[in-house]
Parts: structure tokens; C-alpha cells; sequence
């Protein structure tokens, strides 16, 4: 949803609470556990935040506050909510004249323990998001080589026709969200070097 003006907090609960019981917008829910569909736009970004499994558990830690998304033209809403399927949350984007509003609901969890230690999730896109599609925000730790890193996957397509118009500028914004999120996540986790690996 495109506004001209910044929505309230009950503008948010009240769109919030609209979507909230409505199917998802894509037909392939969950599939980014494994390999994401055809016929939609792969994005996998990844970045180190450090090593051991302290990083690794506050790199947790910050992703159950939604840390990920404290990147100043982004907000969540709202970063208390829990981290479980069948959470809806709303991503307010500020951008050039206007706000977006999406809103997503997570569809599955990840807390796997082995040689590649990864908790995380992912959500889905419901029918107002300004794209279809899913995002998986997920934390491995490698204990081989003790790294810890910070992984994002996305498959999506335009789902508005003003994001079919504007693809270019979307996909720019995409890209662009996810170099953020990496560096918030770099900075709430306490990290000093960056290597990113995609």
C-alpha cells in the first residue's frame, strides 16, 4: 500500500488487523527452505559477523528485536512482536514522496543444531504487500571454521501495478535493503570486520 502521508500507529494496528487473517499472496508458502521457485527474482545476500558462539548468540539475540531492520528509512511493526509462526508484522518504508506499508506473516521456523548450527525464519507476503513473494532472515554458525554469519533470501515478484511501473526503482530498493540489513546487523551484533560471502 502507497500513502502520501505518514500513517498513525492506529493507521498501522487498523491495516495490521485487515491483513492479518487474509491468505498469503504467492502460492509456493515455505519454499525458500529449500530452492526457491521458478518465475520469481532470487535475492541471497550474506555477510560474516564473527566467530564463536557468542556471536552467534547474540547475533540471535538481535534477530528476535528485529535488529535487521534498524536501518533509518525502514520500520517495523512492530519490533516487540514475537518470533512464531503466524506473527504478522508491517514494513514501513520511507521513500522519495511517499510511504510504503507492506505486511507479512511468518510462515516457518529454523532452529537446527548439527555442524551448521542456524536459527532463524522466514515470512510471506499477504495481498497488500507491495511485492509476492517470501524472505528468510537466518544465522549459521559453521563450527569447521567457527564463523558466524548472517543470511537473507528472497524470491519475489511485482504484486501492484505501481511496482510493475517503477520495477528499476523496486528492485534498486530490494538490493538496497539488503545491504542495510546486513550492516545493521554487522553493528547490533557488535561486529568490526565485514566479509561478505554473496
Amino acid at each position: 500500500m502507497f500513502l502520501f502521508k505518514q500513517p498513525t500507529r492506529d493507521n498501522l494496528r487498523q491495516f495490521l488487523e485487515t491483513q492479518r487473517n487474509l491468505p498469503f499472496s504467492y502460492a509456493e508458502v515455505g519454499a525458500s527452505q529449500s530452492v526457491p521457485p521458478r518465475g520469481y527474482i532470487i535475492d541471497h545476500n550474506r555477510v560474516v559477523l564473527g566467530h564463536g558462539q557468542d556471536v552467534f548468540t547474540r547475533a540471535v539475540a538481535v534477530l528476535h528485536r528485529w535488529a535487521m531492520f534498524d536501518i533509518g528509512w525502514v520500520s517495523l511493526c512492530w519490533p516487540d512482536a514475537s518470533i512464531e509462526v503466524g506473527t504478522v508484522v508491517g514494513v514501513l518504508a520511507r521513500l522519495p514522496g511517499c510511504w510504503s506499508l507492506n505486511a507479512c506473516r511468518i510462515v516457518y521456523l529454523v532452529d537446527e543444531d548439527g555442524p551448521v548450527r542456524r536459527y532463524g525464519f522466514a515470512y510471506g507476503t499477504l495481498p497488500e504487500h507491495a511485492e509476492r513473494g517470501e524472505e528468510r532472515f537466518l544465522i549459521e554458525w559453521n563450527r569447521h571454521d567457527d564463523t558466524v554469519s548472517y543470511d537473507l533470501l528472497a524470491f519475489s515478484q511485482p504484486n501492484q501495478l505501481l511496482v510493475r511501473l517503477g520495477f528499476p526503482v523496486a528492485r534498486l530498493l530490494q538490493k538496497r535493503f539488503a545491504q542495510a540489513s546486513k550492516q545493521a546487523m554487522l553493528r547490533s551484533v557488535g561486529s568490526k570486520v565485514v566479509r561478505e560471502t554473496i
